[in-house]
């Protein structure tokens, strides 16, 4: 979300793009000269104000107000009481999955049992733990970065461990497109983060190839989970096994 700060900031580059200086802005709101300086390099103040100075400037405040929120760096990895939250509730959880492959409300309630009152109360359920900006129209922002990763040891994929990794991996995986690979062996140390780096990419092609893909037709697409791992590992009973 952004603050007062932030907006006071932009309203700064605004200032200087549009070549007004303080006096200008004194002018045009009706104030003294030292006030607007004074009131500027404090760095914060009511909305009311700011949006005052908006229009002094012919500017939107929620056009600015935007602008700073798309600014704002994206998230690369929640919070732990972040994640807590997200799997407080299964269907907040499956609201918060949709909205990272960036369904619309549309799309959440023509599919699942969710009425649209309470898919926007779990989108701003979302927007409060700061996963997504929620915006006029029931429309959002999503507000993690392309390199977003659940916590290794977090709540959403102990989640994961406990009530889907045996569901997934009971699948056949022969459909179309579908497939499951176990390869085992021995590498340089010094090599095996250059296959893990592999693996990020082939994560973040998916992710950009569903983004992609979103101007195709709902019958052309089909939804598929990509599950990708590499640790040193060896199966138990192998382990037992050893001298």
């Amino acid at each position: 979300m952004s603050t007062t700060a932030d907006l006071v900031t932009a309203l700064k580059r605004e200032l200087k793009s549009a070549h007004m200086t303080y006096a200008d802005l004194a002018r045009a709101m009706g104030m003294a000269e030292s006030s607007v300086k004074r009131m500027l390099a404090k760095g914060d103040m009511s909305l009311s104000r700011i949006d005052a100075i908006c229009r002094a400037l012919k500017l939107d405040f929620a056009e600015l107000a935007r602008r700073v929120a798309d600014a704002q760096p994206l998230v690369t990895e929640l919070t732990p009481a972040q994640e807590r939250a997200v799997v407080a509730d299964k269907k907040l959880l499956l609201v918060a999955i949709c909205v990272l492959s960036q369904w619309t409300v549309e799309q959440i309630t023509g599919t699942y049992r969710l009425s649209e009152a309470d898919c926007v109360k779990f989108l701003a359920q979302l927007d409060r733990i700061g996963i997504i900006e929620l915006r006029p129209l029931n429309r959002y922002r999503l507000k993690l970065a392309k390199t977003f990763r659940w916590r290794p040891h977090g709540a959403v994929m102990n989640f994961f461990r406990e009530h889907a990794l045996l569901d997934y991996f009971a699948g056949g995986f022969d459909g179309p497109g579908e497939g499951l690979m176990l390869v085992h062996g021995s590498v340089s140390r010094t090599l095996a983060p250059l296959f893990l780096e592999r693996l990020q990419r082939v994560a973040q092609d998916f992710a950009q190839q569903h983004q992609t893909d979103q101007k195709l037709a709902e019958k052309d697409r089909e939804g598929y989970t990509l599950v990708l791992a590499m640790r040193s590992w060896e199966f138990e009973a192998f382990t037992h096994l050893r001298r």
